[in-house]
Protein backbone atom coordinates (compact mmCIF):
# COMPACT_ATOMS: atom_id res chain seq x y z
CA UNK A 1 0.00 0.00 0.00
CA UNK A 2 1.12 3.45 -0.80
CA UNK A 3 -0.42 6.52 1.09
CA UNK A 4 -1.93 9.18 -0.77
CA UNK A 5 -0.85 12.36 0.22
CA UNK A 6 -3.01 14.98 1.62
CA UNK A 7 -2.14 18.15 -0.17
CA UNK A 8 -2.78 21.34 2.45
CA UNK A 9 -0.94 23.82 0.58
CA UNK A 10 -3.21 22.99 -2.37
CA UNK A 11 -6.20 22.96 -0.15
CA UNK A 12 -5.40 26.34 1.85
CA UNK A 13 -4.72 28.12 -1.68
CA UNK A 14 -8.60 27.53 -2.63
CA UNK A 15 -9.52 28.41 0.62
CA UNK A 16 -7.10 31.74 1.02
CA UNK A 17 -8.53 32.70 -3.16
CA UNK A 18 -12.43 32.26 -2.19
CA UNK A 19 -11.71 34.54 1.13
CA UNK A 20 -10.34 36.90 -0.82
CA UNK A 21 -13.33 37.02 -3.41
CA UNK A 22 -15.32 36.88 -0.43
CA UNK A 23 -13.16 40.36 0.75
CA UNK A 24 -13.50 41.96 -2.43
CA UNK A 25 -17.06 41.60 -2.55
CA UNK A 26 -17.83 43.03 1.08
CA UNK A 27 -15.78 46.22 -0.33
CA UNK A 28 -17.55 46.52 -3.51
CA UNK A 29 -20.79 46.87 -1.06
CA UNK A 30 -18.92 49.72 0.35
CA UNK A 31 -18.71 47.47 3.81
CA UNK A 32 -15.88 47.67 5.84
CA UNK A 33 -12.33 45.70 5.39
CA UNK A 34 -11.74 42.56 7.54
CA UNK A 35 -9.45 44.10 10.65
CA UNK A 36 -6.59 41.32 12.32
CA UNK A 37 -4.34 42.41 15.06
CA UNK A 38 -1.42 40.68 15.20
CA UNK A 39 1.10 40.99 18.32
CA UNK A 40 4.53 39.69 18.85
CA UNK A 41 6.31 40.09 22.18
CA UNK A 42 10.38 39.91 21.98
CA UNK A 43 11.99 39.02 18.55
CA UNK A 44 11.58 34.97 18.72
CA UNK A 45 13.38 33.92 15.75
CA UNK A 46 10.48 31.17 15.15
CA UNK A 47 7.80 33.56 16.01
CA UNK A 48 9.26 36.31 13.74
CA UNK A 49 8.83 33.53 10.81
CA UNK A 50 4.88 32.45 11.48
CA UNK A 51 4.19 36.53 12.31
CA UNK A 52 5.58 37.58 9.17
CA UNK A 53 3.51 34.53 7.26
CA UNK A 54 0.49 35.75 8.77
CA UNK A 55 0.46 39.33 8.34
CA UNK A 56 1.49 38.52 3.86
CA UNK A 57 -1.68 35.86 3.98
CA UNK A 58 -3.53 38.92 5.36
CA UNK A 59 -2.47 40.92 2.58
CA UNK A 60 -2.83 38.36 0.00
CA UNK A 61 -6.58 38.19 0.68
CA UNK A 62 -7.02 41.83 1.89
CA UNK A 63 -7.51 41.67 5.19
CA UNK A 64 -6.33 44.60 7.14
CA UNK A 65 -3.32 43.46 9.12
CA UNK A 66 -2.50 45.86 11.90
CA UNK A 67 1.05 45.26 13.45
CA UNK A 68 1.80 45.09 16.81
CA UNK A 69 5.32 44.73 17.72
CA UNK A 70 6.45 45.07 21.66
CA UNK A 71 9.94 44.42 23.37
CA UNK A 72 11.02 41.58 24.94
CA UNK A 73 10.10 43.45 28.30
CA UNK A 74 6.83 44.07 28.13
CA UNK A 75 5.22 43.69 31.36
CA UNK A 76 2.23 41.98 31.25
CA UNK A 77 0.67 44.95 32.64
CA UNK A 78 1.27 46.91 29.79
CA UNK A 79 0.20 44.22 26.95
CA UNK A 80 -3.28 43.13 28.66
CA UNK A 81 -3.95 47.34 28.70
CA UNK A 82 -3.10 46.73 24.85
CA UNK A 83 -5.45 43.89 24.04
CA UNK A 84 -8.27 46.29 26.52
CA UNK A 85 -7.78 48.68 23.80
CA UNK A 86 -7.91 46.62 20.65
CA UNK A 87 -10.89 44.65 22.32
CA UNK A 88 -12.72 48.07 21.40
CA UNK A 89 -11.74 48.94 18.62
CA UNK A 90 -14.39 49.01 15.92
CA UNK A 91 -12.06 48.47 13.09
CA UNK A 92 -10.64 45.00 14.75
CA UNK A 93 -12.16 41.88 13.91
CA UNK A 94 -9.87 39.27 15.31
CA UNK A 95 -6.90 39.44 18.29
CA UNK A 96 -3.37 37.05 17.94
CA UNK A 97 -1.04 36.84 20.38
CA UNK A 98 1.49 35.48 19.03
CA UNK A 99 2.90 32.73 21.43
CA UNK A 100 5.57 31.36 23.40
CA UNK A 101 5.06 34.75 25.45
CA UNK A 102 8.81 35.78 27.29
CA UNK A 103 8.30 34.38 31.09
CA UNK A 104 7.20 37.51 32.79
CA UNK A 105 3.64 36.91 30.70
CA UNK A 106 1.00 34.34 31.88
CA UNK A 107 0.04 33.25 28.47
CA UNK A 108 -3.45 32.08 29.94
CA UNK A 109 -4.27 35.14 31.26
CA UNK A 110 -3.75 36.84 28.23
CA UNK A 111 -6.06 34.20 26.39
CA UNK A 112 -8.48 35.33 28.70
CA UNK A 113 -8.20 38.75 27.93
CA UNK A 114 -9.07 38.58 24.52
CA UNK A 115 -12.79 39.12 23.71
CA UNK A 116 -14.74 35.55 22.88
CA UNK A 117 -15.62 37.12 19.76
CA UNK A 118 -12.15 38.18 18.74
CA UNK A 119 -10.38 34.97 19.75
CA UNK A 120 -9.77 34.11 15.85
CA UNK A 121 -7.14 31.68 16.99
CA UNK A 122 -10.14 29.54 19.28
CA UNK A 123 -7.71 29.78 22.38
CA UNK A 124 -10.40 31.04 24.72
CA UNK A 125 -11.82 28.81 27.19
CA UNK A 126 -15.56 30.17 26.09
CA UNK A 127 -14.68 29.23 22.82
CA UNK A 128 -13.32 25.87 23.62
CA UNK A 129 -16.66 25.07 26.03
CA UNK A 130 -18.96 26.24 22.75
CA UNK A 131 -16.60 22.98 21.09
CA UNK A 132 -17.30 20.74 24.06
CA UNK A 133 -20.98 21.39 24.02
CA UNK A 134 -21.18 20.82 20.55
CA UNK A 135 -22.07 24.80 19.37
CA UNK A 136 -19.12 26.06 17.67
CA UNK A 137 -18.12 29.40 17.13
CA UNK A 138 -14.88 29.80 16.89
CA UNK A 139 -12.89 26.70 16.57
CA UNK A 140 -9.06 26.42 16.99
CA UNK A 141 -7.53 26.89 13.84
CA UNK A 142 -4.58 23.84 13.09
CA UNK A 143 -8.03 21.47 14.79
CA UNK A 144 -9.99 22.88 12.45
CA UNK A 145 -7.51 22.81 9.49
CA UNK A 146 -7.06 19.19 10.35
CA UNK A 147 -11.05 18.66 9.81
CA UNK A 148 -10.91 20.43 6.26
CA UNK A 149 -7.90 18.11 5.43
CA UNK A 150 -9.56 14.63 6.62
CA UNK A 151 -12.98 16.38 4.47
CA UNK A 152 -10.84 16.20 1.05
CA UNK A 153 -10.18 13.11 1.30
CA UNK A 154 -14.01 12.58 1.48
CA UNK A 155 -13.82 9.10 3.96
CA UNK A 156 -16.70 8.82 6.12
CA UNK A 157 -15.93 9.41 9.44
CA UNK A 158 -18.60 8.81 11.67
CA UNK A 159 -17.47 5.55 13.95
CA UNK A 160 -14.11 5.67 12.98
CA UNK A 161 -11.98 4.83 16.04
CA UNK A 162 -9.58 8.24 16.25
CA UNK A 163 -6.24 8.52 17.94
CA UNK A 164 -4.70 12.08 19.10
CA UNK A 165 -1.92 11.68 20.20
CA UNK A 166 -0.68 14.95 22.23
CA UNK A 167 -2.99 16.42 24.81
CA UNK A 168 -2.13 20.60 24.55
CA UNK A 169 -4.85 23.09 25.09
CA UNK A 170 -4.03 24.43 21.60
CA UNK A 171 -3.70 21.36 19.46
CA UNK A 172 -5.03 18.12 21.46
CA UNK A 173 -7.96 18.61 23.27
CA UNK A 174 -9.74 20.79 20.75
CA UNK A 175 -8.90 18.13 18.17
CA UNK A 176 -10.36 15.57 20.04
CA UNK A 177 -13.47 17.47 20.57
CA UNK A 178 -13.69 17.89 16.68
CA UNK A 179 -13.23 14.29 16.01
CA UNK A 180 -16.01 13.43 18.58
CA UNK A 181 -18.37 16.34 16.81
CA UNK A 182 -17.43 14.28 13.79
CA UNK A 183 -19.05 11.64 14.84
CA UNK A 184 -16.03 9.43 15.92
CA UNK A 185 -14.77 7.30 18.82
CA UNK A 186 -11.80 8.75 20.39
CA UNK A 187 -9.07 8.14 22.17
CA UNK A 188 -6.21 11.04 23.85
CA UNK A 189 -2.86 9.89 24.44
CA UNK A 190 -0.20 12.11 26.25
CA UNK A 191 3.21 11.47 27.96
CA UNK A 192 1.98 8.79 31.11
CA UNK A 193 0.04 6.70 28.31
CA UNK A 194 1.11 3.39 28.32
CA UNK A 195 1.27 1.01 25.23
CA UNK A 196 1.52 3.98 22.89
CA UNK A 197 2.18 1.43 19.81
CA UNK A 198 -1.08 -0.34 20.45
CA UNK A 199 -2.87 2.70 20.56
CA UNK A 200 -1.61 3.60 17.21
CA UNK A 201 -2.26 -0.12 15.91
CA UNK A 202 -6.04 0.77 16.65
CA UNK A 203 -6.29 3.61 15.11
CA UNK A 204 -8.44 4.63 12.28
CA UNK A 205 -7.64 8.19 12.28
CA UNK A 206 -4.33 9.43 13.58
CA UNK A 207 -3.24 12.85 14.64
CA UNK A 208 0.22 13.31 15.96
CA UNK A 209 1.20 16.82 17.42
CA UNK A 210 3.44 15.97 19.81
CA UNK A 211 7.20 17.67 18.60
CA UNK A 212 9.23 14.86 18.65
CA UNK A 213 10.53 13.99 15.52
CA UNK A 214 9.75 10.08 14.21
CA UNK A 215 7.91 9.32 17.49
CA UNK A 216 5.50 7.13 15.78
CA UNK A 217 6.81 4.29 14.18
CA UNK A 218 5.99 3.39 10.65
CA UNK A 219 5.11 -0.61 11.54
CA UNK A 220 2.98 0.84 14.47
CA UNK A 221 0.21 2.39 12.06
CA UNK A 222 -3.03 0.44 11.10
CA UNK A 223 -2.78 -0.66 7.71
CA UNK A 224 -5.62 1.76 5.55
CA UNK A 225 -5.21 4.81 8.31
CA UNK A 226 -5.56 8.14 8.04
CA UNK A 227 -2.55 9.76 9.15
CA UNK A 228 -2.28 13.76 9.95
CA UNK A 229 1.02 14.49 11.19
CA UNK A 230 1.02 18.44 12.57
CA UNK A 231 4.35 17.94 14.04
CA UNK A 232 7.04 20.55 12.58
CA UNK A 233 10.50 19.63 13.80
CA UNK A 234 13.97 21.03 11.87
CA UNK A 235 16.86 18.63 12.03
CA UNK A 236 20.66 18.91 12.44
CA UNK A 237 20.57 19.62 8.86
CA UNK A 238 17.59 22.37 9.02
CA UNK A 239 15.76 19.98 7.03
CA UNK A 240 11.92 19.70 8.33
CA UNK A 241 10.34 16.60 9.66
CA UNK A 242 7.01 15.46 11.46
CA UNK A 243 6.28 13.64 14.40
CA UNK A 244 5.60 10.90 12.43
CA UNK A 245 7.99 8.50 10.47
CA UNK A 246 6.78 9.63 6.91
CA UNK A 247 8.52 6.68 4.80
CA UNK A 248 6.97 3.95 7.22
CA UNK A 249 3.88 5.33 6.88
CA UNK A 250 3.45 5.60 3.62
CA UNK A 251 3.58 2.19 3.15
CA UNK A 252 0.63 1.19 5.82
CA UNK A 253 -1.22 4.52 5.90
CA UNK A 254 -4.39 4.72 2.97
CA UNK A 255 -3.97 9.17 3.34
CA UNK A 256 -0.79 10.37 4.85
CA UNK A 257 -0.11 14.78 5.49
CA UNK A 258 3.14 15.57 4.04
CA UNK A 259 5.67 17.64 6.30
CA UNK A 260 5.70 20.89 5.01
CA UNK A 261 2.97 20.99 3.37
CA UNK A 262 0.29 19.48 5.26
CA UNK A 263 -1.61 21.18 8.20
CA UNK A 264 0.74 24.36 8.22
CA UNK A 265 -0.77 26.17 5.50
CA UNK A 266 -4.14 24.57 7.00
CA UNK A 267 -3.65 26.36 10.17
CA UNK A 268 -3.21 30.07 9.00
CA UNK A 269 -6.20 29.53 6.16
CA UNK A 270 -7.89 28.65 9.25
CA UNK A 271 -7.09 31.85 11.14
CA UNK A 272 -7.90 33.92 7.77
CA UNK A 273 -11.23 32.11 7.65
CA UNK A 274 -12.38 33.12 11.19
CA UNK A 275 -11.50 36.66 10.35
CA UNK A 276 -13.67 37.02 8.04
CA UNK A 277 -16.16 35.23 9.77
CA UNK A 278 -15.76 37.30 12.44
CA UNK A 279 -16.08 40.57 10.36
CA UNK A 280 -19.34 38.95 8.27
CA UNK A 281 -21.48 37.24 11.60
CA UNK A 282 -20.24 38.82 14.45
CA UNK A 283 -19.53 42.30 13.91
Amino acid sequence: MTAKLIDGKALAGRIRTHIAQRVKERLNRGERQPGLAVVQVGNDPASAIYVSNKRKACAEVGILSLAHDLPADTSEQSLLALIDQLNEDPTVDGILVQLPLPRQIDPETVIERIRPDKDVDGFHPYNIGRLAVRMPTFRSCTPYGVMKLLAETGEKLLGKHAVVIGASNHVGRPMGLELLLAGCTMTVCHRFTQDLAKHVADADILVVAVGKPGLVKGDWIKPGAMVIDVGMNRLPDGSLCGDVDAAGAARRAAWLTPVPGGVGPMTVAMLLQNTLYAAEELH
